[in-house]
């Protein structure tokens, strides 16, 4: 049951970067500030695909860039992933 919980948070807080450098990105790209490299936002999306999803929504951020079409792909692989190998556990529990 830890264990659970630390992946939760863990998943959380790597989310919630993930949600804070897309948005940084989008108000650097407002005011012609420095920005994140596109290959940086990529690793960011990867660990954390649902932060990056909602922040290319929130922001309409990279929503026309053809290799930010991934980020979906990186939420549909996490998210089979953690069912994969939490509902046998929630199972177990029950």
């Amino acid at each position: 049951m830890n264990q659970i919980f630390f992946l939760q948070i863990l998943l959380l807080v790597i989310n919630g970067v993930s949600l804070v450098v897309f948005g940084v990105d989008k108000l650097k790209s407002k005011r012609g500030g420095w920005r994140v490299p596109e290959s940086r936002l990529l690793l960011v999306a990867f660990f954390g695909p649902f932060g990056a999803f909602l922040g290319m929504l929130l922001f309409r951020h990279k929503v026309r860039k053809v290799k930010f079409l991934l980020v979906p792909v990186f939420l549909f692989v996490q998210v089979f992933l953690l069912v994969y190998f939490l509902v046998p556990n929630v199972v177990n529990l029950v």
